[in-house]
């Protein structure tokens, strides 16, 4: 183990237990060991199929509503 890696490890054992789960999958999905660091429910699973979906058959916003959603957030 590398001496920055060793640091690393001490160090994320000080933090909450939520956050060491969570570095735990980032670092287990670029080993290979998991494939999804973040768990999806089952509606935000459907609703990446319907999306998936709509792009294969080329539905995407025009120009008109990509501005819109931009202009309702302040961007």
């Amino acid at each position: 183990m590398t001496e920055l890696l060793d640091r690393a490890f001490k160090a994320a054992r000080n933090l909450p237990p939520a956050m060491q789960d969570d570095l735990a999958r980032a670092i287990m999905a670029m080993t290979g060991e998991v494939t999804s660091v973040v768990q999806l429910t089952a509606e935000e699973e459907a609703s990446f199929d319907e999306s998936y979906a709509q792009a294969a058959s080329g539905e995407f916003a025009t120009d008109e509503q990509i501005r819109a959603i931009w202009a309702k957030h302040g961007l």
